[in-house]
């Protein structure tokens, strides 16, 4: 029997590699023998760095960069096993888990560090790039990164923009006459783990901006500010994605690559499955294990089961997806390529209980999971 071992992460517990040694641990339980293969996941969200680099053998550096806040923070990159690709995870530079709750703000909060970590990989000699866009604490359209790279957003008077989404709505010029000669022949893709539009009741500040810190009254101000920043551009650069799909990525940073570096967007999920060789793993399987940490009704728009789930079951393989918790709306992904759904909660406990023995329920629940599918063989 082979089994394929490829959930991402649970958020707050356990890093997808953690989560596929508990499910190997839990498959051993009942078939010592089965073949069993690790393939961690990531839909451009927290541990797509981990998944990248760690999946292909690659290695890891750090740089000082500009926090959300403007402060320096230590922020983490990488390269692929290729040698050719740098990853960024923008949530290591600009991520909503470097602001105190108290001081979230993003009407101020940048994603200047991201572009540093981009100069940075470019400063080292690397011309391809994996932007993984989940968990940012801002909402300022990628100006920030515009601006480490050189590009001047300028005010009716000629003064470069200060930090944050509010000063978007004073852009009146774009300035791409400095902007670094080292991304003329880069490429760029953006790991996406949304599928919203910049702007409007569906955009980021509407839909994400009250978990970063925005009152009604921002939201609005953030709303109209990212509206003028798109029509600023459109009349200097001729270009409008504002409706893209995931524009919205991290506050409109998805937006800005594409404005800026011309980035190609796509579902986080697809752009792990190609870089890790996803296929080839599924080759001959005979069961994929997937997971995370709650499934709702979210998980069918482009997460990670989703894209483990339509992968698998064009080749004909069952699919069971593990979570820590369940939303009333999670059958859904029974349509989707799911064949059985399990929480790894056995009974009703606190959430910080089953946070600190996430990894025995999840091997428990695997090992349970197993014994079903011992008793079906055996009947």
């Amino acid at each position: 029997m082979k089994i394929v071992v490829a959930p991402q992460a649970f958020k707050g517990s356990l890093g997808a590699f953690q989560v596929c040694d508990a499910v190997r641990d839990g498959i051993r339980q009942v078939f010592p023998q089965a073949e069993v293969i690790i393939s961690p996941m990531a839909d451009g969200g927290d541990g797509t760095l981990e998944v990248l680099v760690k999946g292909t053998g690659g290695t890891t550096y750090s740089s000082q960069v500009t926090g959300p806040l403007g402060e320096p923070v230590e922020a983490m990159w990488g390269v692929l096993g290729d040698g050719r690709t740098a990853v960024i995870e923008m949530a290591r530079a600009s991520g909503l888990a470097l602001v105190p709750g108290d001081r979230q703000d993003p009407l101020i909060t940048t994603t200047r560090g991201t572009g540093e970590l981009i100069r940075h990989a470019l400063d080292a000699g690397y011309r391809e790039f994996i932007l993984g866009v989940g968990g940012s604490a801002t909402c300022d359209g990628g100006a920030g990164v515009a601006q480490a790279l050189g590009i001047r957003l300028l005010d009716d008077r000629g003064r470069d923009l200060p930090p944050g989404g509010a000063a978007l709505a004073r852009l009146d010029k774009i300035d791409m006459s400095a902007m670094s000669p080292l991304l003329s022949n880069s490429r760029f893709q953006v790991a996406t783990d949304v599928t919203n539009p910049l702007c409007g009741p569906e955009g980021t500040a509407a839909i994400y901006g009250p978990q970063k810190g925005a009152t009604p009254t921002i939201v609005q101000e953030l709303d109209q500010a990212l509206v003028h920043y798109a029509s600023v551009i459109k009349r200097e650069l001729g270009t409008d994605p504002r409706d893209a799909s995931g524009a919205g990525a991290a506050g409109g940073l998805a937006f800005g690559m594409k404005v800026f570096l011309n980035a190609e967007l796509k579902p986080g999920v697809d752009v792990v499955a190609e870089a890790i060789d996803f296929a080839a793993r599924l080759r001959g399987a005979d069961l994929v294990i997937t997971g995370e940490g709650q499934i709702d009704g979210q998980t069918s728009y482009g997460k990670t089961i989703m894209g483990v789930a339509s992968r698998a079951a064009g080749l004909g393989i069952p699919v069971l997806a593990l979570a820590g918790s369940l939303a009333p709306e999670y059958k859904s992904i029974y349509d989707r390529g799911v064949t059985s759904v399990m929480s790894i909660t056995p009974r009703p406990m606190a959430l910080d209980l089953a946070i600190g023995n996430a990894y025995q329920l999840v091997a428990e629940a695997t090992e349970r999971a197993m014994r079903m599918i011992d008793l079906g063989r055996t009947m």
